[in-house]
C-alpha cells in the first residue's frame, strides 16, 4: 500500500468522531480527504509524486529527517530540562492556493487589528473610555505596562504570530495570539530545510512556496523600524540565553537574518542610546549603537530599573530610552497585553471599532469570567460539558487543563477577573507516522494545529506562506501531543501557489537595506563563549583519545602496562568509578554528570556553542550529530566496542577543527584558539603528571607508548627516535619540544599569538607578562627524566596555568561587576 492509499483506506468515513473522551457527535474536517471521500485539491496536484511513497519508505524518510535535524542541532527544552531533539512528522501539512488566498486576507488583517488595538491602549485608550474592551481585563493583565503608558514610540507590531484551528466545518479560527515575542518561525524554516532535503523530488515537484523570501521581508521590515535619523541601522536579536526553551529557534534566526545574538548582558545604556558592550567595559567606551531589538525576552524581564527588579535578563534603562524614541523593540514593551485571551470575547467589537470593517478570520468562542453573563455561561458548561471548555488565566500562569470542573469552578468563582475560558475546537486532523507502530498501524491519524506568521512590510501586513503546524492530543483536557520529554511533534506547511511562476510568498523582488558594517562586534560573553568553547573541545578530544588508546591496548589482555598507565590519568581526570576498566570508560564516554568526564566536555562544549550560535557555520553543529549518535549506539548496547564509539566521537571532534579552521580571522577565532591552546597546555601537564610514576619503571616501555599515542605524538616520537622506548626523549618532545604541535612548548606558543590579538592585549597585561614568564621556564629547561624535579616542574607549569585563565578572564571577558537583583529576592539579610 502507498501513503495515500493506505491513509485514505484507514478512514471508514472522511470525517471521524472525536477521540471517546470528546463531546458526542463531535466530527473532524480531515486535511487529506474531502467530504466525498476523494483526495482534496491541495493533495490531488500532489498524488502523482507521491503515488509510490511507501510507509516503509516514510519510516525511512522520517529517520533521515531526525538525523538531519540532529546536525543541525535543532532541539526543545521545556523548563528545567535538557534540550530534546526537534521531531518533524514527514507528511506536511498541504494547503491549496484558494484556501491560503482566503486564510492569508484575514491573517493579514488580524495583524494591522493588533497594532491598532496596541496603539490605542497604550495611547488615547479610546476603546476602554467607551467599554468596547473592559478596563479590568486590560489593567488587571500582567502584559499591561504602565511605564510605556504615552511614549513617544509607537513600537509597531513587526511579527505577529497568530494559532489557528480548523474545525469540523473546515473554517480555521483563532485559538490564540503571539505577539509579545513570537516563537516558532525559526522552526519553521528549519523544518522546511529538511523536508526538501528528504524529499527533494516531491519538493521540487510542488508549486510550494519557498521560504526564504519571507526573511529577506523579516529582515528589510527591522531594519526599516530603526528610529529615525539612524545611518545604517544595527539591529541585535535578545535572547534570554541557551537555557530557554526555544533557544535554538533564536539562534537559528538571528544567523539566518544576519544579525547579532545577544544577551542581557552584552548590551548596555549610556547617554539615552543602547550599545554594544565593547571589551574592557567600563573603562572602554562604547562605540557600536543599537537602533533595532528583536526582543525574545518576555517585557517584564526586559528592564530590572523600571520592571522586574530581580531580572538579570534584561537590559538597565531599556524602558527610558525607548520613551525617548532612541530605540525600537520589536515587538514592542507591552505587547504581551495583547496576549489576552480575554480580548478574543470582544475582538469583533474591536475590528469594528478600529477599522470599520467586519472581522475576517472568526474565534473561537471565547468568554471572559469578569462579566457576568459570559462567567455564568462558564460555569454551566463546567457543570453540565466540562470536556467542551479549556480554562485559562488571562496572563498566563500554571496549566490548568488536568484541573477538575470543581475546582476550576471555585477558581473562577473566587477570582472571576482572572479567568477566560475558550469553546474546545474538533481540530482537523492529518495523517501521523506512528514510530514503533506495527506495519498495518504506521500511518494514522492526529489533530493539529497551526501557527501563521504576519510581517509588517511598511504600511501593509505580509502573511507568511507556510509556517509551523503542530499535533495536538485529541483527548478532552490535553493542548498538544508532547510524548517525548515535552517535545512537540511538528510539520512542514506547503502553501501551494495558483500558478508555478507565481512570486515566492507573494513577493517579486527583494529590497535591499542600508545596514551596519558587517564586521563582527564581540560581547566579552560571546569572547568568553569561545575561548570556553576552545577549552572543552580540546579537553573532550584528549579524553576520548585516553579511552581509545587504552580501550586499545587492553583489549583481549589480563594485564596491560599501557592501559593501566592511561586509567591513572583517567582517574586523575574525572576520578575513579571502581575496578571494571570498560565500565569506567563508558562512564567517561556517556555520563554528563560525571565531572572531568568527555561527556561532561562535549555538554558544556554545546552550551558554549549555542552562546554564540549566530558566528558560526551551519557545519559546526554535524560534530554533535556525530558524537550523539555514537553515544546513542554505546548507551543501547551494551556489547557494542567501547573503541567504536570513541573513534566516533573523536571523528566528530577532529570535524571541529575543519570548521572553526573557516572561520574569520577575528576576535572571536582569537578566543577560541587561545581557549584551545590553554587547554591543551593543561592537558599534556596533567597526562605527563599522571603517568609519570608508570613513565619510570620496568614497563615504562609500553606505558611510553600508550602515553604517546593519547597525545598524537607516537608518530612523531618514532620518526625522530627510531622507535627506542626513553623516557627523557618522550619527555622532551612532550614539554619542551617547539616542533611538535602537541607539546606544551608550541601549545604555549601559539597561546601567545592568539591572546596577543585580542582587542585588550597590549604587551604588558598580566595575561601576556605571566605567559611570558611560563615561556621562559619552558625554554630553559634541560633534558627531562622523571623525578622530583620534574614533578615540581609540573605542578608549577599546571599552577601558572590555571592562574593564567583567570587573568585571561579578568582582563578580556569581565565587563564590571556581576549583575545584582533589584528586588526584593536580592535583600541582605539582617
Amino acid at each position: 500500500m502507498t501513503l495515500l492509499r493506505d491513509y485514505a483506506a484507514s478512514l471508514s468515513q472522511p470525517t471521524l468522531p472525536l477521540h471517546p473522551t470528546g463531546g458526542a457527535g463531535a466530527a473532524r474536517f480531515d486535511e487529506v480527504v474531502g467530504a466525498d471521500g476523494r483526495l482534496r485539491p491541495a493533495w490531488r496536484d500532489l498524488a502523482s509524486v507521491v503515488s509510490d511513497l511507501t510507509p516503509d519508505e516514510l519510516a525511512r524518510l522520517s529517520a533521515e529527517g531526525a538525523e538531519l535535524l540532529a546536525d543541525d542541532g535543532a532541539s526543545y527544552a521545556q523548563q528545567g530540562t535538557r534540550p530534546r531533539p526537534w521531531r518533524l512528522d514527514p507528511v506536511p501539512l498541504v494547503l491549496d492556493a484558494a484556501e491560503w488566498d482566503r486564510l492569508e486576507v484575514g491573517l493579514a488583517q488580524r495583524a494591522e487589528l493588533l497594532g491598532a488595538l496596541l496603539a490605542d491602549l497604550y495611547g488615547p485608550q479610546r476603546l476602554l473610555a467607551s467599554r468596547v474592551v473592559p478596563s479590568a481585563a486590560v489593567f488587571g493583565h500582567a502584559g499591561f505596562l504602565r511605564p510605556l503608558v504615552g511614549a513617544s514610540d509607537p513600537a509597531p507590531l513587526v511579527l505577529t504570530g497568530t494559532d489557528l484551528g480548523r474545525g469540523a466545518d473546515g473554517e480555521w479560527r483563532v485559538l490564540s495570539d503571539r505577539v509579545q515575542a513570537p516563537s516558532g518561525l525559526g522552526y519553521a524554516m528549519e523544518n522546511r530545510r529538511v523536508t526538501a532535503r528528504v524529499l527533494p523530488g516531491l519538493h521540487r515537484e510542488t508549486r510550494a512556496h519557498r521560504v526564504e523570501p519571507f526573511l529577506s521581508a523579516l529582515r528589510t521590515a527591522l531594519v526599516q523600524a530603526a528610529p529615525a535619523g539612524a545611518d545604517g541601522p544595527r539591529v541585535v536579536v535578545l535572547s534570554p540565553g541557551t537555557r530557554s526553551e526555544t533557544a535554538f529557534d533564536q539562534a537559528f534566526l538571528a544567523h539566518a537574518l544576519g544579525f547579532p545574538l545577544v544577551r542581557g548582558g552584552d548590551l548596555v545604556v549610556r547617554d539615552g542610546h543602547v550599545w554594544m558592550t565593547p571589551s574592557g567595559w567600563p573603562r572602554t567606551a562604547p562605540v557600536d549603537r543599537v537602533d533595532v531589538i528583536l526582543r525574545r525576552v518576555d517585557a517584564d524581564w526586559s528592564d530590572p530599573l523600571e520592571l522586574r527588579g530581580e531580572s538579570q535578563l534584561g537590559v538597565t534603562g531599556l524602558v527610558e530610552v525607548v520613551r525617548r524614541g532612541n530605540v525600537r523593540i520589536a515587538n514592542g514593551l507591552g505587547a504581551g497585553v495583547l496576549e489576552n485571551p480575554a480580548l478574543l470575547s470582544v475582538m469583533p467589537a474591536i475590528c469594528e471599532a478600529l477599522l470599520g470593517e467586519e472581522l475576517r478570520l472568526p474565534v473561537a468562542e471565547t468568554w471572559w469570567c469578569g462579566d457576568d453573563a459570559q462567567r455564568r455561561t462558564v460555569l454551566d458548561l463546567l457543570r453540565a460539558s466540562p470536556d467542551e471548555v479549556i480554562v485559562r488565566r488571562i496572563d498566563g500562569g500554571p496549566d490548568l487543563a488536568s484541573a477538575p470542573p470543581d475546582q476550576l469552578r471555585a477558581r473562577i468563582e473566587r477570582e472571576p477577573l482572572r479567568y477566560a475560558a475558550q469553546r474546545r475546537v474538533p481540530l482537523s486532523q492529518a495523517p501521523v507516522l506512528r514510530e514503533g507502530a506495527p506495519d498495518d498501524e504506521r500511518i494514522g491519524t492526529a489533530p493539529v494545529t497551526l501557527r501563521a506568521f504576519t510581517v509588517r512590510d511598511g504600511a501593509a501586513q505580509r502573511p507568511f506562506a507556510g509556517g509551523l503546524a503542530m499535533v495536538a492530543d485529541a483527548g478532552p483536557r490535553a493542548r498538544a501531543l508532547r510524548p517525548a520529554g515535552g517535545v512537540p511533534i511538528t510539520k512542514d506547511v506547503w502553501v501551494l501557489k495558483a500558478q508555478a511562476d507565481d512570486p515566492d510568498q507573494g513577493i517579486d523582488r527583494v529590497v535591499r537595506t542600508a545596514l551596519a558594517r558587517a564586521t563582527p562586534v564581540f560581547s566579552p560573553r560571546a569572547l568568553d563563549d569561545l575561548f570556553w568553547a576552545g577549552r572543552y573541545s580540546e579537553r573532550a578530544e584528549d579524553l576520548v583519545r585516553i579511552v581509545l588508546t587504552a580501550d586499545a591496548l587492553a583489549r583481549g589482555r589480563r594485564r596491560s602496562d599501557g592501559a593501566d598507565a592511561l586509567g591513572s590519568a583517567l582517574a586523575h581526570l574525572a576520578g575513579t568509578r571502581g575496578e571494571d576498566r570498560e565500565a569506567d570508560h563508558r562512564s567517561v564516554l556517556l555520563d554528563a554528570d560525571r565531572q572531568g568526564s568527555a561527556a561532561e566536555a562535549l555538554a558544556r562544549l554545546r552550551d558554549a556553542l549555542a552562546g554564540v550560535r549566530d558566528q558560526l557555520s551551519d557545519d559546526t553543529w554535524r560534530v554533535f550529530g556525530t558524537t550523539d549518535r555514537a553515544a546513542d549506539l554505546l548507551r543501547a548496547d551494551e556489547s557494542y566496542p567501547i573503541s567504536d564509539a570513541a573513534a566516533r566521537t573523536l571523528t566528530g571532534l577532529l570535524s571541529l577543527h575543519g570548521v572553526t579552521r573557516s572561520m574569520m580571522r577575528d576576535d572571536g577565532w582569537n578566543a577560541l584558539e587561545a581557549g584551545r591552546q590553554l587547554e591543551r597546555a593543561i592537558q599534556v601537564c596533567l597526562l605527563t603528571q599522571a603517568t609519570l610514576p608508570a613513565l619510570a619503571g620496568a614497563g615504562s616501555e609500553e606505558a611510553l607508548e600508550g602515553v604517546l599515542t593519547a597525545a598524537e605524538s607516537a608518530v612523531t616520537y618514532r620518526r625522530r627516535y627510531g622507535g627506542s622506548g626513553r623516557s627523557a626523549e618522550a619527555l622532551e618532545l612532550l614539554l619542551i619540544d617547539a616542533d611538535n604541535p602537541r607539546s606544551l612548548a608550541a601549545a604555549v606558543g601559539a597561546l601567545a599569538e592568539h591572546l596577543g590579538a585580542l582587542p585588550l592585549s597590549t604587551g604588558s597585561t598580566r595575561p601576556e607578562r605571566l605567559l611570558e614568564d611560563l615561556a621562559s621556564r619552558i625554554g630553559g629547561r634541560t633534558p627531562l627524566a622523571p623525578g622530583t624535579a620534574l614533578e615540581e616542574f609540573l605542578r608549577a607549569a599546571l599552577a601558572d596555568l590555571r592562574q593564567l585563565g583567570e587573568a585571561i578572564a579578568v582582563v578580556h571577558f569581565e565587563s564590571g561587576p556581576l549583575p545584582r537583583s533589584m528586588g526584593a529576592a536580592a535583600e541582605v539579610p539582617a
